[in-house]
């Protein structure tokens, strides 16, 4: 199961119930991605939640593909933005806070760290590829990202 199936959207209920709608929880489920992709009642939002919405949107569902939202890109984005804010030092607790501050999503942090282990495991297996390989630029580029997920 892909991280961006345990990322939830923050009060939940709260949300559909000013969309008149009911909407799964998961953030990057279908029907929520439809919700978010053509923006069918988000005038019925309040305003900090409408802005987090289109913030949230605009992030990670603005691309040109032709099956967007349903192309990857939204996930791939997404898991783009924890690895970011793993570069910067954050734990997975504050990765957490960070996601729900921003969009209004959150997972659990054993989930984030679960992530963040099963991305290290993947990029040791990478380095020692690219060191069998003889791939040394590709090597250290490999090692130096692994080091940003282990800190």
């Amino acid at each position: 199961m892909a991280i961006t199936d345990k990322i939830y959207i923050k009060n939940h209920r709260q949300l559909s119930s000013q969309l008149e709608t009911n909407i799964p929880k998961g953030a990057f489920k279908g029907a929520t991605l439809d919700m978010l992709f053509q923006g069918d009642g988000l005038e019925k939002l309040d305003d900090a939640t409408r802005d987090r919405v289109l913030d949230f949107t605009q992030d990670f569902l603005d691309c040109g593909c032709d099956n967007n939202p349903y192309c990857g890109c939204p996930e791939r984005k997404f898991i783009r933005y924890l690895l970011e804010l793993r570069a910067q030092g954050l734990g997975p607790d504050a990765i957490v806070d960070v996601m729900t501050d921003d969009y209004m999503v959150y997972a659990y942090s054993g989930d984030v760290l679960s992530f963040l282990d099963n991305g290290v495991r993947t990029l040791e297996a990478a380095e020692g590829l690219a060191r069998v390989d003889g791939a040394d630029e590709k090597y250290d580029e490999i090692r130096q990202a692994k080091r940003e997920l282990e800190r």
